[in-house]
């Protein structure tokens, strides 16, 4: 039989800094009160020059792995999303091992974005299901600032950095993760990516003069498709669960614009106030943004053991993704 996986204990980590919308103001063109009528954002945290994907990331695992009341030795993988790796290789997750002392675990890197989390926890999901791995850390984890055009007034308000982490490990007694769902469209890559930096467009001074090795994003394409994906993911992993939105105790949805999270409440019919936001204290902080969320609502005492969570995300590629978990 197929073990269940759930989520033993969570943690996050949001670097001192604190960046203003009135701070913004006197960089870019832009103003506090448009950045949050249309954002709902009012600050966003940024690392120190000298901090790293990986740092941010252990901070938050050694958070996790506190709450979760396990030592760094039970960990028998890592697993961390980002699109801002420490390196293109070795990956984050390695350097995240050494920090942590997880030295029985084997590590790599997952790819999607702002549904990077999830689609990592569903990964981990299935190594502990066929007990092929035991104790599984999930981190979230990106320092967007290093990606971000500060000349560019539509992005540069978005974005922030931060890590958060989750342990998963099979609990007798707990269902667990009750449903998932991952879903991908590549057609759309072109509305939400960075086009430079790759082996398509290497970093060369003409790429870095234009600025292409930062995120590009068609804001009102991107609206469009994070509602309809999200909603379209929240419906599929609720039904696999045999449950409705009535059942469920909290909604965690990725944290980049509160007009989206708003848009999703209003067309699944539940009040915003289930719904978990902290954008505008963060921003978008992209595969960290839910994993943070989650570990405020743990500790906030969203939810307790037994109640039902929903967890949606919407990220580049496009991908998107949801979890339905018992808590």
């Amino acid at each position: 039989m197929l073990r269940s996986a759930s989520v033993i204990g969570t943690g996050s980590y949001a670097p001192k800094r604190v960046l203003t919308n009135s701070e913004l103001e006197r960089m870019v063109d832009t103003n506090d009160e448009w950045i949050v009528t249309r954002t709902g954002i009012r600050e966003r945290r940024i690392a120190d020059a000298g901090e790293s994907t990986s740092d941010l990331a252990a901070a938050a695992a050694k958070a996790a792995i506190e709450n979760a009341g396990i030592t760094p030795e039970e960990i028998d993988l890592i697993i961390v999303a980002t699109v801002t790796p420490d390196m293109f290789f070795p990956s984050t997750a390695c350097f995240v091992q050494t920090k942590i002392g997880a030295k029985k675990a084997a590590c790599f890197d997952v790819s999607a974005a702002c549904s990077g989390f999830l689609f990592a926890m569903d990964i981990a999901r299935q190594f502990i299901a066929t007990g092929t791995h035991n104790t599984v850390l999930v981190i979230g984890a990106d320092k967007l600032s290093t990606i971000v055009d500060w000349k560019d007034r539509n992005t540069c308000v978005l974005f922030g950095d931060g890590a958060g982490a989750a342990i998963l490990r099979h609990r007798p007694g707990s269902r667990g993760i009750l449903a998932t769902h991952m879903g991908s469209d590549g057609s759309y890559a072109d509305i939400l990516y960075i086009p430079g930096g790759g082996c398509l467009h290497p970093v060369t001074p003409e790429t870095t003069s234009e600025h292409s090795n930062t995120i590009k994003m068609n804001g009102r394409e991107t609206y469009k498709q994070a509602v309809t994906s999200m909603l379209s993911a929240a419906n599929i992993s609720m039904a696999a669960a045999q449950l409705t939105s009535d059942d469920l105790k909290c909604i965690i949805p990725h944290q980049a614009n509160l007009r989206i999270i708003e848009a999703i409440a209003d067309r699944m019919e539940v009040p915003l106030e289930r719904f978990l936001v902290n954008l505008d204290r963060y921003g978008n902080t992209s595969a960290a943004a839910v994993a943070i969320a989650l570990d405020e609502a743990n500790r906030t005492g969203r939810m307790h053991v037994g109640d039902t969570i929903l967890l949606v995300v919407f990220g580049g590629g496009l991908t998107w993704a949801s979890s339905v978990i018992e808590w």
